[in-house]
């Protein structure tokens, strides 16, 4: 597939295009690559979508050297992407891809048709001030990419896909690449406040999709639900699921996402 760049002035942001119709962008999490949507991507393709898929700044195929990487510059980075293959679009994101989505949205809400959020990060968790150092301290090297893989294996806790291993060695292999393991740690250091504040502000559809066994949530439910309602948007939950219910239980979330994609496109 063509990997295609987005200049973005302090580098570019690498995606590919795949298929034909209204467009959906996919947005992935951090520390995640454009292939966490293996199993998202072509369903919507078949299903008459054109489908782009980015990777986040100073990862994947994207370039080091930016000065931002929270969810605001991923927001803008979504909207140009928008601009530049002509929208409106649906936003599919995933964790801090959510986050961003949601900014997006709020920003600039005629270019966005609707949301599609996976476990998403709407506000700041409340976390022991001893666990976050903790997390800065092992995400020094040498041992840090070896601990976050370890802590991505934490986040399937339901089925892992076939090709995990495979997966996570893509992971440990991009962050070999460039500077990529310092943007990585630098995406580590955003808050989500400010999503939390915009959500009143979006007026997209939404659906809001959550592992019920989400380990990033102490109340995945709860922090659904909460969600859904500040979005007036629907809920799906999905049982035994972690972080990432579109690749471990595809079966389960891609009928529900090609189902509310088409809904909203059939009333647009």
């Amino acid at each position: 597939m063509t990997i295609n760049f987005l200049d973005r002035g302090e580098g570019r942001i690498a995606y590919t295009v795949r298929g034909e119709g209204p467009l959906v962008i996919c947005l992935p999490g951090m520390g995640e690559l454009r292939s966490i949507y293996r199993f998202t991507e072509p369903v919507l393709v078949d299903a008459g979508y054109r489908v782009a898929v980015l990777d986040l700044r100073g990862h994947g195929d994207s370039d080091d050297g930016f000065r931002d990487h929270d969810d605001e510059a991923l927001a803008s980075d979504a909207l140009a992407l928008v601009d530049h293959l002509g929208g409106p679009a649906f936003l599919v994101g995933n964790s801090m891809g959510g986050s961003a989505a949601i900014l997006a949205a709020a920003a600039e809400p005629t270019k966005i048709t609707g949301l599609v959020l996976l476990g998403a990060l709407v506000r700041d968790p409340k976390l022991n001030p001893v666990l976050g150092l903790a997390m800065r301290l092992l995400l020094l090297k040498p041992w840090g990419p070896a601990a976050w893989r370890a802590y991505l294996k934490t986040l399937y806790p339901g089925r892992p896909p076939a090709d995990q291993a495979e997966h996570l060695a893509e992971i440990a292999a991009n962050f070999r690449r460039g500077d990529h393991w310092r943007s990585f740690v630098k995406t580590t250091k955003l808050s989500h406040a400010v999503v939390e504040g915009r959500l009143g502000a979006v007026r997209a559809p939404a659906l809001v999709v959550m592992g019920e066994k989400d380990p990033d949530f102490p109340d995945p439910a709860g922090e659904a639900r909460y969600t859904a309602d500040r979005l007036n948007g629907e809920l799906m939950l999905v049982p035994n699921s972690g972080h990432y219910p579109m690749t471990e239980y595809p079966e389960l979330v891609n009928p529900a996402l090609v189902t509310f994609v088409n809904r909203v496109s059939s009333n647009a």
